[in-house]
């Protein structure tokens, strides 16, 4: 598609880069920001900055934080002996939602997937061990997709932590198989949190 404007092409170019823009949309939605007041596209734009130069990540769940530790871990009304094990921030997102945890979080970072390329090393797990080691965890909750990668991620964390004294669970299954996480319904994930099932090998 010809454009009239080189600017208007490149703005077109980095929209469309963003998961599920098309050009089509993209070029929509630059003409949209065109006809809106230029103080709207200026916010818009300091927002996205900021989102990239200012955002933390918890040091000790690594969730998003706007200070050194979030609201999650330093809410004194969360118990720290249940820690709910989630491959990325929009499941915690996902969970809080339902209000019905009262535990605290480990966000993984992604789960393992030879696929992709993705190892233990390269997921959050020396944050898992550095706090079962602290000795005041006595769950862990698996909280992860219902796929062959979940699964495997699941099992690997059993295997390499089963020797410290705590409990193991798993989300019970309301989730469909094959399903991830961010995308089940709140009353659906929330009866799964509660309903969570004792973890061990067979799965």
């Amino acid at each position: 598609m010809d454009y009239p404007s080189k600017v208007l092409a490149k703005a077109v170019e980095e929209i469309s880069g963003l998961p599920g823009i098309g050009r089509k949309s993209a070029l929509r939605l630059a003409l949209h920001l065109l006809k809106q007041p230029e103080s709207q596209a200026i916010a818009l734009g300091n927002s996205l900055v900021k989102l990239v130069t200012e955002i933390n990540y918890c040091i000790e769940c690594h969730n998003f934080s706007d200070s050194e530790v979030c609201e999650i871990c330093s809410n004194p009304r969360r118990t720290d002996e249940i820690l709910c094990i989630v491959e990325d921030v929009r499941d915690v997102m996902a969970i809080e939602n339902t209000n019905k945890f009262s535990g605290k979080y480990l966000v993984l970072g992604g789960k393992i997937s030879p696929m992709e390329g993705i190892g233990p090393n390269q997921l959050n797990i020396s944050s898992i061990e550095r706090k079962l080691q602290e000795g005041v965890v006595k769950e862990l909750i698996f909280a992860l997709s219902a796929t062959m990668e979940g699964d495997t991620t699941a099992y690997y964390l059993y295997k390499k932590f089963k020797n410290f004294d705590v409990v193991f669970s798993t989300i019970a299954r309301g989730i469909s198989v094959g399903d991830e996480l961010e995308y089940a319904d709140e009353i659906s994930l929330g009866r799964s949190i509660q309903n969570r099932l004792p973890y061990n090998e067979a799965g």
